[in-house]
């Protein structure tokens, strides 16, 4: 009987040691999230300050707490070439800069830039303890990260006992595998923010769209996720989502999301990425209804569309009165990034029944300045086209712009805003001959 202990064990290293294989002019890609490795990430670092390690190019998405510290602070930029796939807290001083270099992309592209269009020197990223067969699993973060593994020239893994072990196509066997280290901290948890007044509102209109047997989708942020708590009347929802969070659990767990209606992997929940508590990735660890497949897959319009009642929610920063709408992009820099939202966009619009929804407050700035505009200012980019724009919410209502003429669009937009505004938007419109 084979056993892979022996193998476990000769590439069983510090890691130190373990990224000492990194040369000057490397490409390196990390796990992302909750899967960045934080003892290799430092001894990344730690080479980069000792002078022992110029000119490398990393690639983040989203990095976090343990990138920021590390590979990503400030005093690094001359050794490090930072590029990230979708800004976050720990990187946005630095995009804003200069210092680091925002990569356009849809989500589900990403894994085959790392394929086809990028030379990947190293990976290194966390990943769920080995079992007996070999494999390791990728456990909150398949994304692109397992494509990047399997397209590198070498992987470094840092095993944490924390990590869930998650079913689908997660997994990465030992003979993939270059070194290894171990390094059992507890995961980072990213907590749903606190609700606020709004999300109650906007929360319940959103729930009164979703359809019994729906599937969801549910974005990052308070609005897609305040949705959840309004969802506990529903029956035989399921789940195919970009990102799984604390949420879904609950309704797991009380028996609202069951997958039997789904027209593909009923009775699982299909994610690619992670990010809650440690009692949610606790009750992802050995859960076979937990599934996880790369993003090229999960995020795959094609893909989405296959599953009747896909209900997409996702979150903007504004929309003007064409129907566009940004995502991304605040006081005149990249503030995150497109992500997976058009991808949900366009597969939810194309699913039998599906709806788009996009979910925002209508004022900023304690009430001072309107998410409702005229016209996008200079520079400011679209996430989502207004040819693809299906439903806007907010706290004064819900709207369905397609089928709609620009007329109508701008009318049914300002309706949605808050009212101080309306009045000044609708002299807009007709200055820019909509209505």
């Amino acid at each position: 009987m084979v056993t892979y202990s022996s193998h476990y064990k000769q590439k069983l290293t510090t890691p130190q040691k373990a990224v000492e294989i990194i040369k000057d002019g490397d490409t390196i890609v990390h796990g992302l999230t909750i899967a960045e490795p934080p003892a290799l990430l430092a001894a990344i670092a730690a080479r980069c300050r000792q002078n022992d390690l110029k000119d490398i190019n990393i690639f983040s998405l989203l990095p976090l707490e343990h990138a920021g510290k590390t590979v990503l602070t400030p005093d690094l930029c001359d050794v490090v070439r930072a590029y990230s796939w979708f800004v976050s807290g720990s990187d946005r001083a630095l995009v804003k800069v200069g210092l680091n270099y925002f990569v356009p992309n849809y989500f589900h592209q990403i894994p085959k830039l790392c394929r086809e269009y990028m030379d990947i020197d190293i990976v290194v990223t966390a990943v769920s303890p080995m079992d007996k067969a070999g494999y390791f699993s990728f456990g909150t973060a398949n994304d692109f990260t397992s494509t990047a593994a399997r397209h590198c020239k070498t992987l470094i893994l840092e095993v944490n006992e924390n990590m869930p072990r998650v079913f689908g196509d997660s997994l990465i066997h030992i003979s993939e595998v270059h070194a290894l280290v171990e390094n059992n901290v507890p995961l980072l948890e990213m907590k749903p923010p606190e609700p606020r007044p709004e999300d109650k509102i906007i929360g319940r209109s959103i729930s009164e769209m979703v359809p019994d047997g729906a599937t969801l989708q549910l974005g990052i942020g308070g609005l897609p996720n305040a949705v959840t708590v309004n969802l506990m009347g529903h029956k035989d929802l399921g789940i195919h989502t970009e990102v799984f969070g604390p949420g879904m659990v609950e309704l797991i767990q009380q028996g609202v999301v069951t997958g039997r209606r789904k027209k593909t992997h009923r009775f699982k929940n299909i994610f690619t990425v992670a990010q809650g508590t440690r009692e949610m990735y606790e009750f992802m660890n050995d859960n076979p209804s937990m599934e996880s497949y790369p993003v090229s897959y999960t995020n795959d319009p094609a893909v989405i569309a296959k599953n009747d009642n896909v209900i997409s929610i996702n979150s903007v920063l504004e929309v003007d009165l064409m129907g566009q709408c940004n995502a991304e992009f605040l006081g005149g820099s990249q503030f995150s990034g497109t992500g997976g939202q058009l991808d949900f966009v366009r597969g939810a619009f194309n699913s039998k029944g599906g709806k788009s929804i996009l979910a925002f407050y209508s004022t900023a700035d304690d009430g001072r300045i309107s998410r409702v505009v005229p016209r996008f200012k200079t520079g400011t980019v679209v996430t989502t086209p207004r040819m693809d724009t299906h439903y806007l919410v907010t706290e004064y209502g819900v709207v369905n712009l397609k089928g709609k003429s620009t007329r109508d669009r701008a009318l049914d937009i300002i309706a949605i805003a808050h009212p101080r505004f309306r009045d000044d938007l609708l002299k807009e419109a007709e200055d820019m001959y909509l209505i």
